[in-house]
């Protein structure tokens, strides 16, 4: 199991969520805005904590995984 490479994906898929958030909200101010479009900003907003919250949550595991490692490899040393 690849704690890194997990925590990485994790980090992606936030990157992910955020970038598509950001357009959603762009959408709003574009000139292409139509009468029937909408945008809840609202939701967006909670989406966008969201994909903090998740981006924090595994920056902190890829922390953790690489102190792990580390000691590890002091006990082997």
């Amino acid at each position: 199991m690849d704690i890194l490479g997990i925590a990485q994906q994790g980090l992606q898929q936030a990157q992910g969520q955020f970038n598509r958030t950001a357009q959603q909200i762009a959408q709003v101010a574009g000139p292409s805005q139509t009468p029937g479009d909408s945008v809840s900003l609202s939701d967006e907003m909670v989406s966008l904590m969201t994909s903090q919250n998740q981006y924090e949550t595994n920056l902190g595991v890829a922390h953790v995984a690489s102190r792990m490692e580390q000691e590890t490899l002091n006990l082997l040393a």
